[in-house]
């Protein structure tokens, strides 16, 4: 799955990976609040969580989208990001993957995970040469996300804030206060 063009580039260590998604104030504090997403959040719709923290912002526009001011990072298991990666189908068609688009439609229903592959971003969300995935959670997945997976779950929206005012200021200052990403190995 892996290859130059496709990568996942994550903050991890031997037994957890840090994840990123965006919500709107009810669901966001919440869940730093109890440490897990509780209602509004909705178990039965699919959720998406993404490893790249640039792609993120480019998503949410440094927490200023409608919906998506608050910035959560979820440090999950590793066990758990790994179980998604084996339980995956691609969210669209592939012909060098899938031997028909019937095949796939059938797979795509009966899977858990829905992975994409999206432009990486730089710290002024343009594109990059190589894509980050984007993993979609939905049925037997969401619950063992929400109940399993999560360690723990921060509001890193004011670190968010904090890097989107040093672009135009320090640039330097600002990409050093990234997330320190590297390229994970499932390994």
């Amino acid at each position: 799955m892996l290859d130059n063009e496709r990568q996942i580039r994550a903050v991890f260590d031997e037994d957890t990976i840090t994840v990123y998604q965006v919500y709107r104030k009810e669901i966001a504090l919440l869940a730093v609040e109890h440490q897990k997403f509780v209602p509004p959040f909705k178990m039965d719709r699919m959720t998406w969580i993404k490893p790249s923290f640039l792609w993120m912002m480019y998503r949410c526009g440094w927490a200023q989208k409608e919906g998506q001011e608050y910035v959560l990072a979820i440090k999950i298991k590793r066990e758990g990001f790994l179980w998604a990666l084996n339980n995956f189908c691609l969210s669209h068609f592939d012909s060098e993957i899938h031997n028909s688009r019937e095949e796939w439609k059938e797979k795509l229903q009966k899977s858990p995970v829905r992975i994409q592959w999206d432009p990486e971003r730089n710290i002024h969300l343009e594109k990059l040469d190589y894509r980050s995935i984007q993993i979609g959670l939905s049925g037997e997945a969401v619950p063992k996300y929400i109940n399993e997976w999560i360690v723990s779950i921060t509001d890193i929206t004011p670190l968010c804030k904090k890097i989107h005012s040093l672009i135009s200021e320090d640039i330097q200052q600002a990409t050093n206060q990234l997330p320190k990403e590297r390229l994970f190995s499932s390994s």
